[in-house]
């Protein structure tokens, strides 16, 4: 069977119900983040910016947590910005990278448009869409990253998924689907990742970038333009990665985040909280030392004195200071007046962030840390080897998804307009209309009550 047949044929009702209830729980995860990030900084310039610039026309999608209409493409560079600003969104081992956070807002973008064009979409056919968005965009990662030479951005990959989704939704011929998988691919943004990490910025891991390749390549498609074959989907020598879709499912080796900080920082932070479980006493007053021995690329976290949301979450110290100190790390311990708190940046420094070897070996399969503490009465207290919490081997509960979307909205949504959140997404299999979840999540009330 060809991707494309698949595509046509599949129907997320034919997935595995543990497959179905992830995509549920990506969703939701996905629209937490969105919401919780929806009022700082990056949200707020690439909601300008796509407002300005890419004006609505034919064809109008509202901004997430907005309301106001703009070219679908301008909606997809802010949508993939505003969920990769706050780094709490799932991920994906072997891709080294995340589908998510492109491909969710990029395809409510696509579909909001659609709806505009008086096609109602139920939700088993966004579901659909979204669940080979997902499937085919990590895919594509897996191949990208184990036959190109550099570690690139998600972006670099995730528009992929965002054409294969599209082409479900808007039933793309395949001659049109095909153009569109080389469009994406070849315009795809293939930024150095490592290079972010060492100099964090807004941009992040590109999903907006991908979000936008991926939209831009199916309207291109659609429009006549030709592209070459993508590679990464139809080459002989990738074929392996491709060859049991339908069969085995990528989505389901995704982990999520409990925290929003970078997803290397994570092992060393579900250390701490074992920690601090099994050593109630530890204050930031009794310890002397905190050794966080770790893989390479963690190491290269650093992140000692941060001058903005980006540095902080693309830091190890500063996030497990601020754990240690605030005894919790949510969006508003990464953002705002917290990235200048004394407290934690004086905690900071006794903080000693090396690479060990063994660790460095097993990563990406594995991706661990372990801490040694000293205390103030020379006392030693050191972790295991430590995976993160919300691995595939340590997953969530249901309860601690629902938990964890309300900690991240609850920043920006009233308790009301999250419950109802919660509830239509965990309704849209049977939904015949994708519109009243569209209309709160693209909403333009961001209202925080006390009742949260």
């Amino acid at each position: 069977m060809s991707l494309y047949e698949f595509i046509q044929g599949f129907q997320f009702s034919d997935a595995p119900k543990h497959t179905q209830q992830l995509v549920l729980n990506s969703l939701l995860d996905i629209i937490g983040v969105a919401a919780g990030a929806s009022n700082n900084e990056t949200s707020q310039r690439l909601r300008t910016y796509a407002h300005e610039h890419y004006p609505a026309g034919k064809l109008a999608s509202r901004l997430l947590f907005d309301g106001r209409s703009v070219h679908p493409m301008g909606a997809a560079w802010a949508g993939g910005f505003c969920v990769d600003s706050l780094d709490a969104h799932e991920g994906h081992f072997t891709s080294k990278g995340h589908a998510g956070a492109t491909v969710v807002p990029a395809l409510i973008a696509l579909a909001d448009a659609y709806r505009k064009q008086g096609h109602e979409i139920s939700g088993e056919q966004f579901l659909s869409a979204l669940l080979i968005a997902y499937e085919t965009g990590l895919r594509a990662g897996v191949a990208l990253m184990a036959t190109a030479p550099e570690y690139h951005a998600s972006g670099s990959f995730s528009g992929i998924g965002v054409v294969c989704g599209g082409a479900k939704l808007l039933g793309l011929d395949e001659i049109t689907f095909r153009h569109a998988m080389g469009i994406a691919e070849y315009f795809g943004p293939r930024c150095p990742m490592m290079r972010l990490v060492d100099y964090p910025s807004m941009l992040r891991d590109a999903h907006g970038a991908g979000a936008y390749a991926g939209i831009n390549a199916l309207f291109m498609a659609m429009a006549g333009v030709t592209g070459a074959p993508a590679e990464t989907v139809e080459e002989d020598r990738v074929a392996s990665y491709w060859q049991d879709l339908g069969q085995r499912w990528e989505i389901d080796a995704q982990y999520f985040k409990p925290w929003p900080v970078c997803r290397w920082a994570q092992p060393a932070l579900t250390a701490a909280t074992q920690l601090r479980k099994a050593h109630p006493s530890l204050t930031p007053d009794n310890i002397k030392q905190v050794r966080v021995e770790t893989f390479h690329e963690s190491m290269r976290l650093q992140g000692y004195n941060p001058q903005n949301a980006d540095e902080a979450q693309y830091g190890l110290a500063f996030p497990l200071a601020a754990y240690f100190c605030r005894g919790q790390v949510g969006p508003s311990e990464v953002t705002g007046d917290a990235i200048h708190a004394e407290d934690i940046r004086q905690f900071s420094q006794k903080i000693d962030i090396v690479e060990a070897d063994d660790l460095s070996k097993r990563f990406p399969e594995e991706i661990l840390s372990r801490l040694i503490i000293t205390l103030e009465n020379g006392d030693v207290i050191q972790s295991e080897t430590t995976a993160a919490k919300g691995d595939p081997g340590v997953p969530f509960t249901q309860t601690e998804f629902i938990e964890k979307f309300h900690q991240m909205a609850g920043v920006n949504l009233s308790l009301a307009h999250r419950q109802s959140i919660e509830q239509l997404v965990a309704n849209l299999p049977s939904s015949p209309s994708c519109a009243p979840l569209f209309n709160l999540v693209l909403s333009e009330e961001n209202s925080f009550d006390e009742g949260k």
